[in-house]
């Protein structure tokens, strides 16, 4: 049988670790761009949209669609690259138990 005393320090120090990563997470940023850098977002680790850049030739009349299309796909851009860097981030933070750690609800790696 393992020393428990020794598991259960192993487990603190992840909890340590993975509430340290969860910290920096609410504080990175990602960026996303579409149709070759004419829409541009931000997002904050939460999600939450912090900036959009729109080059001023998509502000021409009949380019709403366009616009909203290429707004939709920065956006999931954006999104994928912090899911990335998210899950990276919590990847190391769980260190050798990341792989016990698959199989709890919540959270991703």
């Amino acid at each position: 049988m393992k020393d428990i005393g020794g598991l259960m320090k192993q487990a603190q120090a992840m909890q340590a670790k993975l509430a340290e990563a969860q910290g920096k997470m609410a504080e990175m940023t990602a960026e996303g761009g579409s149709g070759g850098g004419l829409v541009t977002v931000t997002l904050k680790g939460s999600g939450e949209l912090v900036s959009v850049h729109i080059d001023e030739s998509l502000m021409a009349p009949g380019e709403a669609e366009v616009l909203a299309d290429l707004m939709v796909a920065a956006h999931a851009n954006a999104k994928k690259t912090l899911d990335a860097q998210q899950a990276e981030m919590m990847r190391a933070a769980a260190g050798p138990m990341a792989g016990m750690m698959g199989g709890i609800p919540g959270l991703k790696f």
